[in-house]
């Protein structure tokens, strides 16, 4: 029988798993950093394995935690327990990590620290503690962890690489936040091994069907084999009637311990409730609530003796079925009883929010006290940056409020709480809750907020946009600010769902949002915001110009606070999109994505990163673009959200590889379909339009540009008044006159009011395509000189395209080359092989002799080598580096000596020239 000295089940045949763990050490102890996923059901032998692998560690420095149910709720609880031994080294950190840190700690007030922030400050922290010598760091139970600890420690393991930092989690079933990791299934074990173990336990000999029977139904599971036969006599064994039928098999083991339990003195048990109900392990704690309980000291002893409990300098069950095994044999009144002395010895002072939870924990019906200091938990929570946290304190402070009014208040604001910490069905359950009370006006307006913001959270189709625009009306005369904020909300909600909004579609939410009242005092940046918006629909675009160029300006250069920075200024992209102002629209993400990286925002940083992608592609820096489609993919995978695909479809349809850009483009519009994004969907086959267009397929091309164009009597914006100019190439390329005319008639009402050359650059190149004679020549020079000025590089290098084509079918083949040579060698150092492909054929139709270029894969940047290049060559260190893309110095530092060896230079001094030789950036 294992001992309290040895509380594992032996390792028998774990060569497989011990291999994996030793490679990982072997990682390690040669600088590189890992992780790794341990999983399997309860019971099989994942404590056991890492048990193993902290022996076998003995020259690294370990640091150790285990997910505990009852913390699930306590934000940062478990990373906590992982960093506490670590946390002398804190000075070491940048001042914004530090303070990051210190905060979801609760080590000093402050806003709430964006929990990447943190991610990148426990990083930080490890590679700092693995500097003297390798660390390795053990989750057991990871199932358990809350979900602020469980995103910043899946946040870190996707950055080993260069470290010699481990990160293993034991786990039954990887949560979300782990999806991705690399994992080792454990699985039960062989036949041999199993009956070995079976013997050490049952000394007598079985009844061979009933031994079979306990080897089948066990499949090998160790804790298993070694639990279930105890506390059942000979006889019970011999003829199998103590075996139970029909159970899961880790309820089965919990069985086999709540016997084992029942065996017990009742004073024994009594203590073993309280060491269950108090989670961090803390002796002292547990003894002073077990002497208000009246519990002495020896009934420790046959808890430690019967090997289900240590307590020494910790408290620690032997399995973590055990400590359920103890919760739920307990009656509900001794419980509460438990979790009273348990709240009555928590200091009030230094851990109120876990006091809070006791007292929660202990109530035996609504307490309206005990539900106001759960709020102010919440409050404590949030500002700590533990939404989720905040959102549960909140909603079990709903369910302790018996006044009817009060109670629909405190589960319409736990809603609110979930939808910021993405818990949607919990959000949803909580507004059924508000709905079922007494609820005024106003507070049934919020409740279809919610609705709406969790409908728009979640999918961005089409269910969002009614839903707003409801609430918006139901807020109007009640709370007119908090109105036309939800009229904007609507207004995004409606661009995004498209063709799929139904009635509630842009014009009938602009229309809505111009009656409703104008706000008193000083206009806010929404306001305005809102207003140019609305107009632009319901007016059109030269109504709304002056709205458009103030609100854009106001988000890209002005002075507006972090809330409405973070809520607003993606629908303030639209307002510069609408005005062709490339400039605006650069400074304004260049602004937003700037912020992000310095306050360690990555969730909004995501969204930023895409769209600079966007821009960028279209800029004709493919390398940047490839790099920031890589950055959002990676921010995408730590943080657990959907990839924003519009960065990476967009590159590859400019690429113009068909085999990437098709299936990227097919998936993109499958996913916006199903989800009812009508501008996912229109933006897939604008790319589409451009991909065709590349590749001299006209008629591809004009379907596919058609089908992006907005609904009927939809004003042209966004995506569809980019679709413009490629249907009117495609319909001009096959004769499709009328088609070609009238997209030419919406383009020049959409670039009208375009500020700079691009948008008027794109109407002169379009109009060339539909004019004859002197008059195409001189659009053609028209828009080569307006899209000269701007920075738009892929539109420009198309223009000289066209007009190169234009000439050579006027006969006019020397100065056809000329337009011909400067687009492909624009389309070649770009990037753009498709429009690359025409150059060179019409090249070769004016007698021109034109070497293709050719590139060696095997030197070219990856896109994170290419960023952290770029990044370099402006001066900053491997730690501003490291801090900007959420990496590790020494990760850093790995990947620009792969960049110095591709390029072939010895110092960041040769960077410039060696990135510009090699094509890895602008000419």
């Amino acid at each position: 029988m294992p001992t309290l000295s040895d509380p594992r089940p032996p390792l028998l045949n774990r060569q497989r798993e011990r291999a994996v763990l030793d490679g990982l050490l072997g990682d390690l102890r040669d600088g590189r950093g890992r992780a790794l996923v341990l999983r399997g059901e309860a019971g099989v032998g994942k404590s056991a394995l890492l048990g193993h692998v902290v022996e076998a560690a003995a020259d690294i420095r370990v640091a150790r935690a285990a997910g505990v149910e009852s913390e699930m709720e306590l934000a940062f609880a478990g990373l906590h327990l992982l960093c506490a031994p670590l946390l002398h080294r804190l000075e070491r950190l940048p001042g914004p990590q530090r303070h990051a840190l210190e905060a979801a700690f609760g080590l000093r007030e402050g806003g709430a620290p964006d929990r990447f922030l943190v991610g990148l400050a426990v990083l930080t922290l490890l590679a700092e503690a693995a500097e003297e010598r390798a660390l390795l760091c053990v989750v057991d139970d990871a199932q358990w962890l809350d979900r602020s600890s469980a995103q910043v420690l899946a946040f870190v393991a996707r950055r080993l690489l260069a470290e010699p930092v481990g990160l293993i989690f034991a786990v039954r079933e990887p949560e979300e936040q782990l999806q991705g990791l690399a994992d080792l299934e454990v699985r039960g074990l062989p036949a041999q091994e199993s009956l070995t173990l079976l013997r050490s336990v049952v000394p007598f000999q079985l009844d061979e069907r009933v031994k079979d029977r306990i080897l089948a139904e066990t499949n090998g599971n160790p804790l298993a084999l070694l639990e279930l036969p105890r506390g059942l006599s000979p006889i019970q064994l011999a003829g199998g009637f103590g075996l139970v039928e029909a159970q899961a098999l880790p309820a089965r083991i919990e069985q086999g311990f709540r016997r084992r339990l029942e065996a017990l003195p009742a004073e024994t048990r009594a203590l073993m409730l309280v060491a269950a109900a108090e989670p961090t392990g803390n002796p002292v704690l547990i003894w002073q609530a077990a002497g208000r309980l009246g519990i002495s000291a020896s009934a420790a002893e046959t808890a430690q003796t019967d090997g289900l409990l240590h307590m020494g300098t910790g408290v620690r069950f032997r399995h973590p079925l055990v400590r359920s095994a103890v919760y739920s044999a307990a009656s509900l009144q001794e419980r509460r009883a438990t979790h009273r002395a348990l709240a009555e010895e928590t200091d009030r002072d230094h851990d109120p929010d876990r006091r809070a939870w006791h007292l929660a924990a202990a109530a035996p019906g609504p307490d309206e006290e005990v539900a106001a200091e759960l709020e102010r938990s919440a409050d404590r929570a949030q500002a700590r940056g533990g939404i989720a946290a905040a959102a549960a304190f909140l909603q079990r402070a709903a369910e302790l409020t018996s006044d009817p009014g009060p109670r629909s208040e405190r589960a319409l604001t736990a809603a609110q709480a979930n939808v910021l910490a993405g818990a949607f069905d919990a959000a949803s359950g909580l507004l059924a809750i508000a709905a079922a009370g007494p609820l005024d006006e106003l507070q049934q307006a919020r409740v279809d907020l919610v609705h709406g913001q969790i409908a728009f959270a979640s999918s961005m189709g089409g269910d969002a946009p009614p839903i707003l625009a409801r609430a918006a009306k139901r807020l109007g005369s009640l709370d007119p600010a908090l109105a036309r904020q939800t009229y904007l909300e609507a207004w995004y909600a409606a661009l995004f769902a498209g063709r799929f909004a139904g009635t509630d579609d842009l014009h009938e939410i602009s229309r809505a949002a111009r009656s409703a009242s104008p706000p008193s005092g000083a206009i806010r940046p929404p306001d305005l915001l809102l207003d140019a918006l609305a107009v632009l629909v319901t007016e059109g675009r030269a109504a709304a110009a002056p709205l458009l160029r103030r609100s854009a300006w106001v988000f890209a250069e002005g002075e507006i606070t972090l809330a409405e920075r973070l809520q607003w200024s993606p629908m303030a992209a639209v307002a510069a999109s609408a005005l062709w102002d490339e400039k605006c629209w650069y400074a304004m993400q260049s602004r937003e994505l700037q912020y992000c990286r310095e306050a360690g925002l990555l969730g909004p940083l995501g969204i930023w990163v895409n769209a600079m992608a966007v821009l960028e592609t279209w800029r004709g820096d493919f390398a940047e673009a490839a790099s920031l489609v890589a950055e959002a993919e990676a921010i995408a995978t730590a943080t657990g959200s959907r990839s924003f695909a519009t960065g990476v479809v967009m590159l590859a349809a400019f690429r113009g590889t068909e085999a990437e850009a098709a299936p990227l483009i097919e998936r993109v519009t499958v996913e916006a379909r199903a989800s009812g994004q009508g501008v996912g969907e229109q933006f897939a086959q604008w790319v589409g339009a451009v991909l065709n267009n590349g590749l001299g397929r006209y008629e591809e091309a004009l379907v596919a540009a058609q089908a992006a164009q907005a609904a009927p009597g939809a004003p042209e914006m966004h995506v569809s008044m980019w679709a413009l100019s490629e249907l009117v190439e495609a319909a001009s390329r096959t004769g499709q006159t009328r088609q070609a005319t009238e997209a030419l008639d919406r383009l020049a009402e959409a670039t009208a009011i375009g500020d700079g050359g691009w948008g008027p650059g794109l109407y002169a190149r379009s109009r060339a395509l539909l004019s004859g004679g002197e008059e195409a020549e001189r659009w053609y020079r028209e828009a080569v000189d307006r899209l000269s000025s701007t920075g738009i590089r892929t539109e420009l290098a198309r223009a000289h395209l066209l007009y190169g084509e234009w000439l050579r079918r006027e006969g006019r083949r020397a100065d056809a080359r000329t337009q011909l040579r400067t687009a492909h060698d624009m389309f070649n150092a770009i990037g753009m092989e498709a429009f690359a492909g025409r150059a060179y054929n019409e090249l070769l139709a004016t007698g021109e002799t034109v070497r293709k270029r050719t590139t060696d894969k095997a030197d070219q940047l990856t896109p994170q080598e290419g960023q952290i290049a770029r990044l370099a060559r402006t001066g900053l260190s491997n730690a501003e580096i490291a801090a900007q893309l959420f990496l590790s110095p020494r990760t850093v530092e790995y990947h620009l000596s792969k960049v110095f060896t591709k390029l072939g230079i010895a110092s960041r001094h040769q960077l410039p020239q060696a990135l510009l030789d090699n094509g890895h950036d602008r000419p």
